[in-house]
């Protein structure tokens, strides 16, 4: 009998019993986690059945809201906090995918609103290829020109170079983010996966890579500068384990900070100094002596904690932050911040040298970095392993063969100040003499350029200087795009939304000053005739020709219901009517901005009984639903193909100027000179932007 003709089982007294019905129940049980947990201590006395009832409790959803909101873990959140970013930093997050904290670290490089490009950059790397494009996806909702992501394994992440006074030096980061892989233990309360996978052995897997990981990274970072280590496992092997090997091969290069006043109110354990080690059978070690050789490919002196009282006293690993998941209803977390003192110790001692130099005496001071091996990427920056290894003591370890793997990348071009584009472009917009040519890219060598892009002038230095030494996946914000239409106009590009905030500090003609009602009547309509602005605007638009135009909000202070921030709009002025050429969820923001609630349904219909419509706009509402083929095509097809041909990889990306609600009642009224940008300043410091759900009481900022 075919499937077709069975007949069908009446099911008989079955109703809904919500989703998960059928599936058999997760057991949130461990004994060995329990034991391994119990031993350790390191939950204080008394608390560890609470410890235990709380990793079985879900974990409350958070949200971080800066105009977007993301999902984002609360202890998640307190990395970037610690690392003091200012907008000359150059920054380094090693392990950045899927790219919320990359997020945070963009946020607070742009603090300063008023400078649209910080001297400071984000550069984001991860080793798996397809997540750096989740990562291009996070960082492209901010529209910076000062993010680039990058695909390497960071234990062997290259050493970039950059121009500087007219010679090639050393690049090197003033903040890195060591948010290194895992066992997650930590995650146990929305990762329900590893209570049943957990085992003592993916913590002694991972210790070995998670040191590699963290050299390279203080290796890369400059003198004075900090570095943030972190991850989400409450296992010393993986935490403290780490922090002791890695002050203890610094020689003193490098000091644990003490960051506990930097976010008051967080509640966490100090870090501990005695712990043992477990096997994955159960059998204990508490010294590396005690170790059978043939485990020792398993288990490895940095495992275990200095022997030495006086050398252990001094690296102060009590200023280690351990967040407990019942303290504050969390995730659990690890955290500890490390500051750079002097050069490497192996960097010191054996400087790079050029190919073909072997001198019999090398000076033992030269300071890190001094004598870079210019043009020769194959010198390692660390000796060889057995040169430095000393007794029961792992020196640096030995450097790996950089692999470029993944989708081809379509290449980074800059334009020249003359290149033919830019007379136009200059004329038509009115561009300020200090507009940067130079910073402008496109990504194909021949034929027309379809989108040009814009980074910052220290990113465009570490491009043209490493193109050979790193896999760029994505950098810049697209700033215009090529409209075949506009030629007729003297103009074939047209301005993009996304590159905006970035583009008009330096236009000065084409701009259309707009009010509150102009600006939801732009929303609202879908080519709203040029009488239906109101009378300043309409005298303005009539005196432009036709082409792209910029449709600039400014906030009346006497005026406190309408907002308090600049509103920048890309559109089209055309002959009898214009257009607001903006994506539709920022359609659906800047409208709930000016008090305006747009409520659709699951076919994308707009629900009539809660949306609330200007009068004499209802009609015209329904034009969100259907976006131009020129925003479809700007949006959809670019974030999923992203390159120039449209056949590699997402766009680039850059930041959104964070374009957000909490310049109106969540900031208290407060005025915001841009768009979003500020909340950084804000959201930082307020309890309920760490979460909307659920009341965190830390960070009592």
């Amino acid at each position: 009998m075919g499937r077709k003709n069975r007949p069908r089982q009446r099911s008989r007294g079955l109703f809904w019993q919500g989703w998960g019905a059928g599936y058999s129940e997760i057991i949130k049980e461990n004994k060995l986690f329990e034991h391994y947990y119990t031993e350790l201590k390191i939950v204080p006395e008394g608390e560890f059945e609470e410890f235990m009832q709380a990793m079985r409790e879900p974990l409350p959803a958070t949200m971080r809201i800066t105009g977007y909101k993301s999902r984002q873990e609360a202890v998640s959140m307190i990395p970037p906090l610690l690392m003091k970013i200012e907008p000359q930093h150059k920054i380094l997050d090693m392990c950045a995918a899927p790219g919320s904290k990359t997020a945070q670290l963009i946020e607070m490089l742009h603090s300063d609103m008023d400078i649209p490009f910080p001297e400071g950059f984000v550069i984001a790397n991860d080793v798996d290829n397809k997540r750096c494009y989740l990562l291009v996806h996070q960082a492209k909702r901010l529209n910076s020109p000062c993010i680039m992501v990058v695909n390497h394994d960071a234990s062997s992440i290259p050493r970039l170079y950059f121009d500087q006074d007219g010679k090639k030096d050393i690049l090197f980061y003033d903040r890195i983010l060591c948010d290194v892989p895992c066992s997650g233990d930590g995650t146990m309360r929305k990762n329900i996966d590893v209570w049943k996978k957990w085992t003592t052995s993916n913590s002694l897997q991972l210790h070995g890579l998670q040191i590699r990981i963290a050299v390279r990274g203080v290796e890369q970072l400059a003198v004075g500068g900090r570095m943030v280590y972190s991850t989400c496992s409450l296992n010393p092997i993986e935490d403290e384990a780490v922090i002791a090997a890695l002050l203890e091969k610094s020689e003193g290069a490098l000091e644990l900070a003490d960051a506990s006043a930097d976010l008051p109110g967080l509640k966490y354990m100090p870090g501990i100094t005695s712990w043992k080690v477990m096997t994955k059978e159960g059998q204990w070690f508490s010294d590396w002596s005690e170790v059978l050789k043939s485990r020792h490919t398993q288990i490895r002196p940095t495992m275990f904690p200095p022997t030495d009282p006086e050398k252990l006293a001094s690296m102060k690993l009590e200023r280690c932050m351990r967040i407990l998941p019942h303290h504050q209803n969390t995730g659990g977390f690890f955290v500890a911040v490390l500051v750079k003192k002097a050069p490497m110790p192996w960097n010191r001692r054996y400087p790079k040298l050029q190919m073909g130099e072997c001198p019999a005496d090398a000076p033992v001071e030269a300071v890190e970095g001094e004598s870079p091996a210019e043009g020769n990427p194959s010198v390692p920056d660390t000796p060889d392993l057995l040169e430095v290894k000393k007794d029961d003591v792992c020196g640096p370890p030995p450097p790996k063969k950089m692999k470029l793997f993944g989708f081809k990348e379509d290449p980074f071009v800059f334009l020249t100040e003359d290149d033919p584009i830019f007379p136009p472009v200059q004329a038509f917009y009115d561009l300020s003499p200090d507009f940067p040519k130079l910073n402008v890219l496109t990504r194909t060598r021949e034929g027309k350029k379809r989108n040009l892009y814009m980074v910052s002038k220290e990113l465009r230095n570490v491009l043209l200087n490493n193109s050979e030494r790193m896999k760029v996946i994505n950098t810049g914000v697209k700033i215009w795009s090529r409209n075949t239409d506009g030629e007729q106009f003297g103009c074939a590009f047209r301005l993009a939304q996304e590159g905006v905030y970035t583009l008009c500090p330096y236009i000065r003609a084409r701009i259309l000053n707009i009010s509150v009602e102009d600006v939801k009547v732009l929303l609202t309509q879908e080519n709203p005739f040029l009488s239906k602005l109101g009378d300043d605007a309409h005298n303005q638009a009539k005196k432009l020709g036709m082409g792209s135009i910029v449709l600039r909000y400014l906030p009346d202070p006497k005026d406190l219901n309408a907002p308090q921030c600049p509103i920048d709009l890309c559109g089209w002025r055309g002959k009898t009517s214009i257009r607001a050429f903006v994506p539709r969820n920022e359609r659906l923001h800047y409208l709930r901005m000016l008090g305006v609630e747009v409520f659709r349904d699951k076919q994308g219909k707009r629900n009539d009984g809660s949306t609330e419509i200007p009068e004499g706009s209802a009609e015209d509402a329904e034009g969100l639903s259907q976006e131009a083929d020129l925003l479809e095509q700007e949006g959809e097809e670019m974030e999923q193909n992203g390159s120039e041909s449209n056949a590699n990889g997402p766009e680039p990306i850059g930041t959104n100027r964070l374009r957000t609600e909490l310049c109106r009642s969540d900031l208290g009224g407060q005025s915001l000179t841009r768009p979003a940008l500020a909340a950084i300043l804000v959201a930082e410091k307020v309890n309920d932007t760490l979460t909307r759900s659920q009341s965190y009481p830390f960070f009592s900022l």
